[in-house]
């Protein structure tokens, strides 16, 4: 087997952390802002991203949710009615105090003192006290239910420790947001929202998640149950991807969401909220990225396609163009993953090995390379991003079919290629969870061992609340493990508690985390 040469110069297994932004650096996704904690989304970046957004938001729509927008700015006052809610942001909230600026007689600037708010506004750190005013407004009859919403937006946490898509003080999301008239159904609808994740982060993104419910200690301030989905990265540690709350009559009594039921009493609604953020395009990349960059499932790729023509600035380069633009449009005009090929003819200036490699790093999932003499043969040469090494010879793992045999094998390639991903990341997944485990001692073992990725332990727990809850939390915490979730179908509890010893009532997953 040939030695490879990748394309980035720090390794998975060497230092994870280090080549998880060398990706976003090679890849070309996202750079700093100079502001800490925000980040420059830059064009491949953006354009996964905006996939992203329109996929789900497709199946966002087809639960019967319509879009809105709510304002940046909350006034203090909205989160004070909240006590629960407040307090678990309150360490993370940015707040406006003053409306304009002056000079500060040293050739700078500072707040005008005669211009300080009467309330201070925090800048949303999310919008279930504005959008509970609102729907409050909105709801005043059982026929006005259920009320569903959803936003697509940006939101400000103040981060101590930021890291670029996965943890920054700013990040863009989508929040949805329901009333409805009794709790069934809005528990009902917590589980659809949370279905509709499962699907979008399997189907779309190729990510393999567990869905489940998050203990007592996980639960957004404020809800009644949450649920999330959670996603294993290749270094063995927990991505919470998307999260859906059940809010029971918290939030609306907090709002005065009521409305008068079919009898004619004034009831209170009971409401939902969930998301999902950029930090699934942080799982994406820890997912399926390798030693030589991004690799893009082709269901959320910008460019399913790149077709690179190797010009030399010379008269044949028209010729060669235009027969790539042949090969272009053919897949143009058909289908992969329920939606046309998209297909980018790059013909800007730079050397073909070098625009190849970009495009490795970037992980568009097709890379057409066609030269003069392919051009006469009626040949192109042909790269799958997933499987990009011929392992005999150490080079890249070209094909060569005839330009119509290409263009009629890419779609099928990129379906296939979408489920593989998919299957390379669960298969890995699930040789990482260990299960079995019967006390506290093997848990400590297990991730005290010279193991750099441990992965995931699945327990069982008698589920303890308050103090003894607190005491779980504080022992986990000397192995920086957390509860990730109760697994939905996971197999009944038939053992005693490692935590209390007490008969077990269910199965979580411990992990360390992001």
């Amino acid at each position: 087997m040939a030695q490879i040469r990748h394309a980035l110069s720090t390794r998975r297994a060497d230092d994870f952390a280090a080549w998880y932004q060398e990706v976003i650096t090679a890849a070309d996704m996202a750079e700093e802002s100079g502001v800490r904690g925000c980040m420059v989304i830059k064009p491949w970046g953006w354009g996964i991203w905006e996939r992203m957004q329109r996929l789900l938001d497709a199946r966002i729509k087809t639960t019967g949710h319509d879009n809105c927008y709510f304002p940046l700015f909350i006034p203090l006052g909205n989160f004070a009615r909240e006590a629960e809610h407040v307090d678990g942001f309150a360490k993370e909230m940015a707040v406006v105090t003053h409306h304009r600026l002056i000079a500060d007689g040293k050739g700078g600037l500072m707040p005008d003192p005669e211009a300080k708010l009467e309330e201070p506004l925090v800048v949303r750190p999310t919008s279930e006290t504005i959008i509970g005013d609102a729907m409050a407004r909105w709801v005043q009859s059982w026929r006005d239910l259920p009320l569903k919403l959803n936003q697509w937006a940006n939101v400000v946490r103040w981060e101590m420790r930021t890291r670029m898509f996965l943890r920054t003080s700013e990040f863009l999301w989508q929040e949805g947001h329901t009333a409805h008239a009794d709790e069934a159904e809005a528990k009902e609808h917590t589980l659809r929202m949370l279905e509709v994740y499962r699907a979008f982060a399997e189907e779309d993104l190729a990510l393999p998640v567990i869905a489940g419910e998050k203990p007592e200690n996980e639960r957004f301030p404020g809800a009644v149950e949450t649920w999330s989905i959670e996603a294993m990265m290749q270094d063995g540690k927990a991505l919470q991807a998307g999260t859906s709350h059940y809010l029971g009559t918290n939030f609306a009594e907090a709002s005065g969401i009521r409305y008068q039921d079919r009898e004619g009493a004034q009831t209170l609604a009971h409401t939902t909220s969930w998301g999902v953020s950029t930090r699934m395009v942080g799982g994406v990349i820890m997912t399926h990225g390798d030693d030589d960059g991004l690799r893009v499932p082709p269901a959320i790729a910008p460019w399913q396609v790149v077709i690179l023509p190797m010009l030399r600035e010379e008269e044949g380069d028209v010729a060669l163009i235009d027969y790539c633009e042949g090969l272009r449009a053919a897949l143009a005009g058909k289908s992969a993953l329920g939606e046309p090929v998209r297909v980018l003819l790059d013909i800007k200036p730079g050397k073909a090995a070098q625009k190849r490699w970009d495009w490795v790093r970037k992980g568009a999932p097709v890379i057409v390379e066609v030269g003069g003499r392919d051009k006469d043969n009626g040949v192109v040469s042909l790269l799958r991003r997933d499987t990009l090494w011929d392992a005999a010879s150490g080079k890249p793992a070209f094909a060569v079919p005839t330009r119509e045999e290409a263009g009629e094998a890419i779609p099928a390639l990129l379906e296939a290629m979408q489920a593989t991903l998919h299957a390379e990341a669960q298969e890995r997944r699930e040789a990482s969870i260990t299960r079995g485990v019967s006390d506290f001692a093997a848990v400590e073992k297990h991730f005290a061992a010279e193991v750099k990725f441990p992965g995931w332990v699945e327990v069982q727990w008698s589920k303890p609340t308050g103090a003894a809850l607190d005491k779980v939390v504080e022992r986990l915490k000397t192995l920086k493990l957390t509860i990730r979730n109760v697994p939905i179908g996971s197999m009944p509890a038939d053992g005693p508690c490692i935590f209390t010893g007490e008969p077990a009532v269910e199965r979580v997953l411990l992990a360390k985390s992001y």
